[in-house]
C-alpha cells in the first residue's frame, strides 16, 4: 500500500469495513482507498480469524456496494422503525 496512514486513521477504516451500512465508496472518499486496498488493510491489520469472518460477512453484502443497493439517497430506514413523537427529550 503507497499511503501512510496514521493508526487513528487505520483503525477508522476498520470501524468502517466492519459497519453493515457504510459502503467502500465512502472509504474511498474519506481516505483514498479502494475495495482491495481496504481487504489488504484488514488482511494485515486482523488476526486471520477475524480477517476470514469479515470476509464472509462482507462477501456479497448489498450494502458494501452503493450500486448494489436497494435504496438510493439518504439513510436506510428500516419499514419497523417508529417516528419519534412527543420526545420530551428533543424539546429539551
Amino acid at each position: 500500500m503507497k499511503k501512510e496512514l496514521s493508526i487513528r486513521n487505520i483503525d477508522r477504516i476498520i470501524e468502517m469495513a466492519w459497519e453493515d451500512r457504510t459502503p467502500f465508496d465512502a472509504i474511498l472518499i474519506q481516505f483514498g482507498l479502494k475495495e482491495q486496498e481496504v481487504i489488504e488493510l484488514m488482511r494485515r491489520e486482523m488476526r486471520p480469524s477475524s480477517f476470514k469472518m469479515w470476509r464472509k460477512r462482507v462477501q456479497g453484502r448489498k450494502t458494501k456496494h452503493l450500486k448494489r443497493r436497494v435504496f438510493e439517497d439518504g439513510r436506510f430506514k428500516c419499514s419497523r422503525q417508529r417516528q419519534i413523537t412527543h420526545n420530551k427529550i428533543s424539546k429539551r
